[in-house]
């Protein structure tokens, strides 16, 4: 009854932000969608999750319905990518990501589409003017990444960052990663395969 009750509540936050898709469809315009995005994020409770879950299912190029995102979080490009079962906590701002199955990132992360978005070498001209280069940042499956993160390198499974690091070089799977920038802490090693008393 309440998987039922969930999936009528899923359909009907569809219904409620399809009218934007539409309007994102037809006009395929960036700013609308950044927009339309920075709007739902601002709708409160687990009825908020839905409705972004719901619009991010219909705009982002992949994205599975199982997942929750936070109050004030929101994708910043419709490229990025969400697996099942995510948690997305709330105030986080997302670029061009690829978030892997059963992911969980914080409060107040950033997740940047790389670490060269900005030019900055022509002097004497406005690094707003000056050209960068985006790209999509992929977060691993089952990574948890702590409050205040700002991730702009790929991050590889089961991966912890700890909270307020700053990731700007990729790190590998089953790592505990920590600092600014971020540096492996430790393996995450599987207590049933070592001989490690508990």
């Amino acid at each position: 009854m309440r998987r039922v009750a969930k999936l009528m509540l899923f359909i009907g936050c569809l219904a409620l932000t399809s009218p934007l898709f539409f309007l994102y469809r037809l006009t395929r315009s960036r700013a609308l969608f950044a927009g339309q995005a920075q709007l739902l994020a601002l709708a409160p409770g687990k009825i908020g999750s839905y409705l972004r879950v719901g619009y991010y299912c219909m705009t982002l190029k992949q994205c599975s319905r199982y997942g929750y995102i936070g109050f004030g979080s929101f994708f910043a490009h419709p490229e990025a990518e969400l697996g099942v079962g995510y948690y997305i906590g709330s105030y986080n701002i997302i670029g061009m990501a690829r978030i892997g199955n059963h992911a969980t990132i914080a409060s107040h992360v950033s997740i940047l589409s790389g670490k060269k978005q900005h030019g900055y070498g022509e002097i004497g001209r406005p690094i707003q003017e000056q050209p960068g280069f985006f790209k999509v940042i992929a977060i691993g499956d089952n990574c948890w990444i702590g409050n205040n993160a700002v991730v702009m390198a790929d991050i590889g499974e089961q991966t912890v960052v700890a909270a307020g690091s700053v990731v700007v070089y990729p790190t590998g799977g089953f790592e505990v990663v920590a600092g600014n920038p971020a540096k492996v802490l430790k393996k995450i090693t599987d207590p049933l395969n070592n001989n490690e008393k508990f």
